[in-house]
């Protein structure tokens, strides 16, 4: 993983917006409404069996991934589904997008726990959950341990590739998530896949930014997900834009001399179209190469270089409130893609708006701590979290 992943994602929003990329916005379908399943952000439109998988299967990827893979004895053979759904895009626009949910393959009459994972910034529509590219995917792997297993795709992939991505944009973020959840269980509760009204989300990367988006937007609403959050955990993500942008500045001013000055907030708006445009072909020569199919919403990005400290904590950072159910950060100190920063920041806001205890941050220890490093670390923090009140696996 390149260590500017996290910026070259963002500055990629820029040019596809610069290069007239995006699509509109398919028409939401009509479906009957019946009880539970009323139209609107959350309504639940389809179902699809993607595969079954063994338990022997999940071992066997994760045999194949070896020094990849993060330590798992599965348990259960599980049953991969894609759903369709209704949420909202960057603009609040209604829009269908997709998820997987990963079912264990229990007794009858058993149930599971609920864990909601949110991924880390994908360049693929191969890379969507629902894609299901490898038996040895977080969502399976999790559902072979006992958890049912709820994966948006997120507005931009799945069924709603060529709607721009509303990338590090706080409501959307967790509206995917918190609207899948809620298609989830009226689709689960119509096919007597029942739940122990435990709730769990966690995410790495992009993933930990939509986690906690996601945590914040429960906590401010009324849905009945509310009283069945546990515990989150959230590993490296960028929850304090704003700092982490100007970390990631610094970086670029000191490896990239000439072009970290053009990168500078406010002076890309001063520019004239074709040097802007040129400006960004130059960093996407040097970071990333892309799925044409995947469109990033320019929003944050603008806001940075145009210096609106306002719009970003409202429209992206989700660090400065206090969390009510346990959340754990797990970040790493070399982590040169989404800097310690937004941790140590996040950290201090919370406690400082009352959330005591409630709210950890445990250093990763692996040497370096590293983004890509931390990974495998961060699972078996997350699998140690989770299992020590998870009831039922």
């Amino acid at each position: 993983m390149s260590r500017y992943n996290f910026l070259a994602a963002a500055f990629l929003s820029l040019f596809l917006a610069a290069c007239g990329g995006g699509g509109a916005n398919p028409p939401v379908p009509v479906v009957p409404v019946t009880d539970g399943n009323p139209p609107g952000p959350g309504q639940f439109l389809s179902a699809v069996l993607v595969k079954t998988i063994s338990a022997a299967q999940v071992s066997s990827a994760l045999a194949d991934a070896g020094d990849a893979a993060f330590l798992a004895a599965p348990r259960y053979a599980v049953q991969a589904w894609r759903l369709t759904y209704v949420t909202v895009d960057a603009d609040g626009r209604q829009v269908v997008a997709s998820g997987l949910v990963g079912v264990p393959q229990k007794a009858a009459n058993a149930v599971s726990p609920v864990l909601s994972y949110q991924h880390a910034t994908i360049k693929t529509q191969a890379d969507a959950p629902s894609s299901l590219t490898s038996l040895g995917d977080p969502p399976v792997v999790l559902a072979s341990l006992g958890y049912i297993v709820e994966a948006a795709d997120y507005v931009g992939f799945g069924v709603s590739a060529g709607v721009p991505h509303p990338y590090l944009m706080s409501a959307p973020s967790a509206s995917a998530v918190v609207d899948f959840l809620t298609a989830s269980k009226y689709w689960r509760q119509a096919q007597h896949v029942a739940d122990n009204k435990q709730l769990f989300l966690t995410g790495y990367s992009e993933g930990g930014y939509v986690t906690v988006a996601a945590q914040r937007a429960l906590q401010a609403g009324t849905s009945a997900h509310r009283s069945e959050l546990v515990r989150v955990v959230a590993g490296d993500g960028p929850y304090d834009v704003g700092a982490t942008l100007d970390q990631l500045l610094e970086i670029m001013r000191t490896d990239y001399f000439p072009l970290g000055y053009v990168l500078n907030p406010g002076f890309l708006r001063l520019l004239g179209s074709e040097d802007r445009r040129h400006a960004r072909d130059i960093l996407l020569a040097l970071l990333i190469g892309v799925d044409p199919s995947v469109v990033y919403s320019p929003t944050v990005i603008d806001n940075f270089l145009n210096d609106n400290r306002a719009a970003i904590d409202t429209l992206s950072s989700v660090y400065d409130w206090a969390p009510e159910v346990p959340l754990d950060l797990f970040h790493g100190r070399d982590d040169r893609t989404v800097p310690y920063v937004s941790a140590t920041r996040t950290l201090q806001a919370m406690q400082a708006r009352g959330a005591g205890g409630r709210v950890t941050l445990t250093d990763c220890v692996a040497q370096p701590a590293g983004h890509s490093q931390c990974v495998l670390p961060y699972w078996r923090f997350v699998l140690g979290r989770f299992g020590s009140v998870a009831k039922d696996l």
